[in-house]
């Protein structure tokens, strides 16, 4: 019995710990350099067979995840460049 009323506040004070241990680390952004994200986008809209974007996210390693689907219905995943605009 004594175990557990030693171990219970400290499992309590580790969960309670967690989150803000995540909240404050700071969220990656793109680089200064970077082109305006409509850039990018217009760059994804002009690619062959294009019909529509079905999401946009920035990866912490350095690029933007980009997912689309071409007019014949296939799903494309590709990682731009912030700087160039250009696929990975």
């Amino acid at each position: 019995m004594n175990l557990r009323k030693s171990v219970a506040p400290l499992l309590l004070l580790s969960m309670m710990a967690s989150p803000a241990l995540a909240q404050t680390t700071p969220s990656p952004v793109p680089p200064a350099n970077s082109m305006k994200l409509s850039e990018i986008v217009a760059k994804v809209e002009a690619r062959t067979q294009f019909a529509y974007i079905d999401e946009i996210d920035w990866d912490d390693e350095g690029y933007y995840d980009v997912t689309y689907y071409t007019t014949d219905k296939a799903k494309v995943e590709i990682k731009m460049d912030p700087s160039t605009g250009e696929p990975r």
